[in-house]
């Protein structure tokens, strides 16, 4: 059972029919389980159908205040007009940060491209997690789940355990899926990313941007089920462990404004997103907006220094959404 955030469903539709790019299909596998390294294959269209590089995004320089506003309170933030492709708000977009678990859109965008929701993964013995503080589903080895579930489990509640289970679905481990998102974020243009996992904790060499993240969220928002996943707010589900036994996936969404904990500015209907959080990024948060003007921005906040003034910085960039 999933429960979509009323509030937001209108503007959902909305959104749908002013994503900037539209799925053309699912690409051939394209892991080579041989290797197991990345071997895509993925046809390229012809040279008439091309458009110039950035035709459809934001293009900003690191820091641009068209509007007064200040997010002193965080590293790095920016509001992007997803509609008009213009940059509202940036502010340090191009520094190299921690991205917590907003690293999950990557992760999710991947496993749509090239995934099948209908897939049944299995659960090897990496998916316990013994970080401290590690938000997990309590995956064990020889679990056996979809990839839809597993999406739910990432996306909505932040599994870690998740993302490990996703990542050797389609790579074989951690090691090659974490090419393959290098990979793919430089196809994006997201030059200043290093990925080294699939779910954001802790590592020095794991880094983003917030205008990389742009591009990431807005690439992943030309799938369908990306789209209804963020605005779920509870998700029910059942799953079998390696007996074959039921066991309940039942969880809620991480994002204060879809709870209704935080209030989104007058006119500004708040669609979904991603939380993420970890003693090195602080706390951050990735979001996706309808504006009183009908247009759909995608708005950014990394290292705020905690929940309260995270959610208090991306007030604030929403509030000059017009």
């Amino acid at each position: 059972m999933k429960c979509i955030n009323k509030t937001a469903a209108a503007g959902l539709l909305l959104t749908i029919s002013m994503l900037l790019t539209a799925c053309s299909g699912r690409v051939p596998y394209p892991f080579d389980p041989d290797s197991g390294n990345a071997a895509v294959n993925i046809s390229t269209p012809s040279s008439s159908a091309l458009e110039p590089f950035a035709a459809d995004i934001c293009v900003t320089d690191n820091d641009f205040e068209a509007l007064s506003l200040a997010i002193d309170e965080s590293e790095a933030g920016g509001l992007f007009d997803a509609t008009d492709a213009e940059t509202v708000y940036a502010k340090n977009v191009h520094e190299k940060l921690n991205p917590a678990s907003l690293t999950k859109v990557m992760t999710a965008y991947i496993a749509l491209k090239y995934g099948h929701l209908e897939d049944t993964l299995t659960a090897s013995a990496n998916v316990l997690i013994q970080e401290s503080g590690a938000q997990l589903l309590g995956i064990k080895e020889g679990d056996k789940m979809t990839l839809e579930q597993a999406l739910n489990a990432l996306l909505l509640y932040s599994a870690n355990d998740a993302g490990v289970l996703i990542a050797e679905y389609l790579s074989g481990s951690v090691e090659s899926f974490a090419a393959v998102m290098n990979d793919e974020a430089k196809k994006l243009g997201a030059t200043n990313t290093h990925f080294t996992n699939p779910h954001g904790l802790t590592d020095e060499a794991h880094y983003t941007t917030a205008y990389d993240l742009y591009l990431m969220f807005n690439a992943a928002m030309q799938y369908e089920q990306f789209r209804r996943i963020i605005n779920t707010t509870e998700y029910k589900s059942t799953y079998k462990d390696r007996e074959g036994n039921p066991k309940t996936i039942e969880i809620s969404t991480t994002n204060a404004y879809l709870k209704g904990d935080i209030a989104a500015p007058s006119g500004v209907n708040v669609i979904g997103g991603k939380t993420g959080t970890t003693k090195a990024a602080k706390s951050c948060l990735i979001l996706l907006s309808n504006g009183p003007n009908e247009h759909t921005y995608i708005s950014v906040i990394l290292g705020s220094e905690d929940h309260e003034s995270l959610y208090r910085n991306m007030t604030t960039l929403l509030e000059d959404i017009n």
